[in-house]
């Protein structure tokens, strides 16, 4: 008997239940075992409180192209990993206890940074842990790819094309707010896609005077409108040279819904254009995955299944440079993958004539 556990942890995307389908379909297609199926409800909560449902193979047919998880996810902390629950539930122990009643074989985790140094340190305490790189954010360290990236990133370039024309008709400057807290891959991406004039990650702090600078010179060439791409965190040259403590006091205080919408009046102050803010939020997060998601969920549950299979654990499947891989849980953990200011895309896209704010 081969019995496997199953849990998407953190924030959702597109292709979980993609990727847990072709974990499931590869086991069954590969080994004369019987297969038991236990999925965790709400990430590692339902590892935490021994809540989980029994499941089959037929329950993951037609999950290729369905979003979100059928599972249910949610943030556990990893900073909080020995803080106990409110019931007074001591998490490790308490996952350690579930894992072992049910005689798991392996735990597949799909999740992003947090969950992966929780998976770690499951792993440290002796659980058979294989990790898979979920994301839109693209930041997990030691994978070139995530699943959920391309398909966010595709939901914010149809909304850039949407706002150029209604930015066009009455010509005005947008400021388009796209997830990315500490990363900027979905703005750089989309905002190359989507044509934007400037884009404002996180790894490249702006001068409000260039921004303004590159609105005024699209306007000299005849643009009637400005797209400015802005990431969640992106961040002045000031506020980077602040003390983070300093900074994390600015933002708290912050009267307005974001970043997004200081750029906008102070934009329209310096300007006397009108702007206006668009926030696609979690739209990004949802809807059905696209091709390109499909594919790499599929590769990532087919080499996490062969892992299992193997009995290999204790790390999370990658691609790097187009091959898949399988990377140390070790050197995954507490690991984020920034944007590079000086990478191939910002050069071109700086070559292009788009902004960043930095000159």
């Amino acid at each position: 008997m081969l019995r496997i556990g199953l849990l998407t942890s953190g924030g959702d995307c597109q292709a979980l239940n993609a990727t847990m389908r072709a974990i499931v379909k590869t086991i069954m297609h590969n080994t004369k075992q019987d297969v038991e199926i236990y999925g965790f409800l709400d990430g590692y909560q339902g590892l935490i409180h021994n809540r989980y449902i029994q499941m089959t193979p037929g329950d993951f047919s037609g999950l290729l192209t369905q979003g979100g998880t059928v599972l249910g996810t949610s943030r556990t902390p990893f900073k909080l990993l020995d803080v106990p629950e409110a019931d007074g539930t001591v998490k490790v122990p308490a996952m350690k206890r579930t894992y072992k009643n049910l005689k798991l074989d392996c735990l597949f985790v799909l999740g992003g940074n947090g969950s992966t140094k929780t998976a770690n340190r499951l792993s440290q305490e002796g659980l058979h842990v294989i990790a898979l790189p979920k994301t839109i954010d693209n930041d997990t360290w030691g994978t070139d790819l995530t699943f959920g990236f391309t398909s966010a990133t595709d939901v914010a370039t149809r909304c850039i094309d949407d706002i150029h024309t209604t930015a066009s008709s009455h010509g005005r400057v947008f400021v388009i707010e796209i997830m990315g807290h500490k990363v900027g891959w979905i703005p750089l991406y989309a905002g190359v896609a989507g044509g934007a004039d400037v884009i404002l990650i996180p790894e490249i702090p702006y001068d409000m005077d260039n921004v303004v600078k590159a609105i005024d010179r699209r306007e000299e060439n005849g643009g009637r409108f400005a797209i400015i791409v802005c990431a969640e965190g992106a961040i002045s040259k000031e506020q980077a040279a602040m003390k983070k403590k300093d900074y994390k006091k600015l933002v708290a205080e912050r009267v307005k819904p974001s970043v997004a919408y200081d750029i906008a009046e102070e934009i329209a102050r310096r300007t006397d254009r009108e702007v206006r803010v668009a926030v696609p939020g979690h739209t990004q997060r949802g809807g059905q995955p696209d091709s390109q998601d499909r594919i790499f969920a599929t590769q990532c549950g087919v080499e996490a299944a062969r892992g299992c299979l193997e009995g290999k654990y204790g790390y999370m499947i990658a691609q790097v440079s187009g091959k898949m891989c399988r990377v140390p849980l070790e050197d995954v953990a507490g690991k984020l993958k920034y944007v590079d200011p000086n990478c191939d895309l910002v050069r071109e896209a700086k070559l292009l004539g788009i902004s960043f704010g930095d000159e």
